[in-house]
């Protein structure tokens, strides 16, 4: 049986690790390659990096403070932020990135999920979208969750894995931060549409909401948190021997 990953996820703005809620409020936490090599150090499966506001400024990737990250750190690594172009791809990963997270890239350009694919590999290009539900609808939003893109969710991540996208992260807007569980509900229907890996991202408060994750939908591959592991509130080694202890496969 394939084990389930637990990935720990450093939003990075202004090169710190910052966390906010619903995507708002965003506070400053710690330095991100100090963080990084904590998680590497300390059971975490993989790690991943956004530079969250490249998009929304229009710029490129820190590529400074990605270098030394991947420098620190012997777990797979995906960064994603301000990914636009080949190029963009080529950059992240001789900096030491393993996968490569495209989201308003996409969004503007679908055809660089092909391109990236046909280049890279399928294992190496990660769609992540940001979705909140408008009018009881999936859609998915652009520019670290500002802007209404106006397309609906599902068929939208459904179009990305048929051009060669070979995991989702799928990152809900509407239980960010909340603290109160992921949205079983929005990762069900992903699910149900790909059959490439799907990582749940938002709203994961305590160790039984990865338990209720991985036993409701055995098809989501991984558990990505950012806040709750950064303050301490849960250990990713505590986390790893319960949900063993719950008959879900863990690397240890």
């Amino acid at each position: 049986m394939i084990t389930k990953r637990i990935i720990p996820c450093l939003d990075v703005k202004n090169g710190r690790v910052v966390k906010g809620v619903n995507f708002l409020g965003l506070n400053d936490v710690s330095s991100p390659v100090e963080l990084a090599k904590y998680y590497s150090d300390n059971g975490a499966d993989e790690l991943v990096f956004y530079d969250i506001t490249a998009s929304s400024e229009g710029r490129a990737l820190f590529t400074d403070i990605l270098c030394e990250v991947a420098s620190q750190i012997f777990i797979p690594l995906t960064v994603g932020g301000g990914i636009n172009t080949l190029d963009d791809f080529d950059r992240v990963l001789k900096c030491g990135a393993d996968k490569v997270s495209v989201n308003s890239g996409a969004i503007r350009n679908p055809e660089l999920v092909r391109e990236a694919a046909k280049r890279y590999g399928d294992q190496c290009v990660v769609i992540s979208a940001d979705v909140k539900r408008v009018d009881g609808v999936f859609r998915v939003f652009a520019k670290g969750g500002r802007e209404n893109t106006g397309m609906e969710a599902i068929s939208w991540i459904k179009r990305c894995v048929d051009m060669g996208a070979g995991e989702v992260v799928l990152n809900s807007i509407d239980t960010d931060g909340v603290k109160q569980g992921f949205d079983l509900e929005m990762l069900d229907a992903v699910c149900n549409a790909v059959s490439v890996p799907v990582i749940a991202s938002g709203g994961a408060g305590c160790i039984d909401h990865f338990t209720t994750l991985f036993k409701t939908l055995p098809k989501v591959d991984a558990g990505l948190a950012a806040s709750i592991f950064h303050f301490h509130e849960v250990d990713i080694s505590d986390l790893k021997r319960e949900l063993l202890a719950n008959g879900i496969p863990m690397r240890i």
